[in-house]
């Protein structure tokens, strides 16, 4: 009797290791990779996230050190020795950018493209900012007449988020502009380099997504550029002229269409911007949240490759996902297709889902776009 009674324990403590190991193994293979952090300090070091942008340090206008921490969605500001006169040019330009600068092309980007080929340039992104400094938070859009790849290109398109202290941009301030729906101050002029045409938000903007092609219009139609022209690349980061540590992308994402193709996209495909509805609805508790998301093309033709741009609002984080691919986890992201979804059929739809976390008081997201075109949502 107490052999049986000690096999009978044994047994128990066997099942209970097993099952312990069970649930361990189920953890390990739910829990997504780690990924350490790279850090940059070389002048010009770059890497690449997500397989498709370049990060760069980009410090050109001191020999102080500066460093960035790269991080899966974007990057940080880790170090910034040193200041120039806010009179002046900055100091560097820390940024994530698609396309090509100075022979370095972000992976399998469709830049340079000619102007007259781009039907929309959808891009989206998440700043975080902080005080005790003098920058602006700032996209850059290189144009020139040649497909090139190296150098400097002729124009420069700048459009300032914000900025803080007494700096301001190239030239002087020539009027005003409504540009993707927001108003602007135009500046214009030349750094002898190139020619620079620079777009300010009267108040700091956080987070945004928009049409590249928008701007690139207000170009052309000051002289600044020709439809024959190409755009090169698409970048977004920080002017830094005093210190700078602690400011932040926290998402970016960027798209080129050609005549009704997203080539440079997740997920790949053929079909273009279409007019779309965006039905969102969750489970809220505290903390937490799912989201379930149907997406309708409304329109004519149809979508073959979808990404659905928003934005979420601060606080939350996305944690997992189904029926689609939500990069990055949090601000300015974009759910993508897979290849058993990837096409909408005139009239159809898809639907796929997330879970996530938020602090505070939670909300909707903003600013739907499927492949650059807004959508109305319900």
């Amino acid at each position: 009797m107490q052999q049986l009674k000690q096999r009978s324990g044994t047994q128990a403590l066997l099942g209970t290791l097993l099952t312990a190991l069970v649930a361990l193994a189920a953890l390990l293979t739910a829990a997504p990779a780690s990924h350490a952090d790279t850090t940059l300090c070389e002048p010009f070091g770059t890497t690449t996230i997500q397989g498709r942008y370049v990060v760069q340090n980009n410090r050109w206008g001191t020999s102080a050190p500066q460093c960035i921490t790269v991080t899966d969605s974007g990057f940080r500001i880790a170090q910034a020795d040193g200041s120039v006169p806010t009179n002046g040019a900055p100091k560097s330009y820390p940024s994530v950018y698609n396309g090509c600068h100075y022979t370095n092309c972000s992976p399998g980007t469709n830049l340079p493209a000619q102007l007259s080929s781009i039907s929309s340039a959808p891009t989206a992104i998440s700043y975080s900012y902080v005080g005790g400094a003098a920058y602006d938070a700032a996209y850059d859009i290189w144009l020139d007449p040649t497909p090139r790849t190296d150098g400097v290109n002729r124009t420069e398109i700048m459009i300032w988020f914000n900025r803080v202290g007494s700096v301001q941009p190239v030239g002087s301030q020539t009027g005003s502009a409504t540009v993707a729906g927001r108003p602007w101050q135009v500046w214009s002029g030349n750094n002898g380099s190139n020619d620079v045409l620079s777009f300010v938000a009267p108040s700091a903007i956080d987070s945004w997504n928009f049409d590249v092609m928008d701007f690139v219009r207000q170009a052309v139609s000051r002289g600044l550029a020709q439809d024959n022209w190409y755009l090169t690349s698409v970048q977004a980061g920080f002017e830094p002229w005093q210190n700078g540590v602690g400011l932040a992308v926290t998402s970016f994402s960027s798209n080129v269409t050609l005549g009704g193709s997203t080539p440079g996209g997740p997920g790949g495909g053929s079909g273009g911007a279409s007019a779309c509805k965006v039905t969102y609805g969750t489970n809220v508790w505290q903390g937490g949240f799912t989201a379930d998301v149907s997406l309708a093309n409304t329109g004519s033709s149809p979508v073959n490759g979808w990404n659905l741009a928003f934005i979420l609002p601060a606080g939350q984080k996305v944690t997992s996902a189904w029926s689609a691919d939500v990069t990055p986890s949090s601000g300015a992201v974009t759910a993508s297709g897979r290849a058993y979804n990837a096409s909408i059929a005139p009239g159809g739809q898809v639907s796929f889902g997330f879970q996530g976390t938020y602090d505070g008081t939670f909300a909707e997201p903003s600013g739907f776009s499927l492949n650059g075109t807004s959508c109305t949502t319900v």
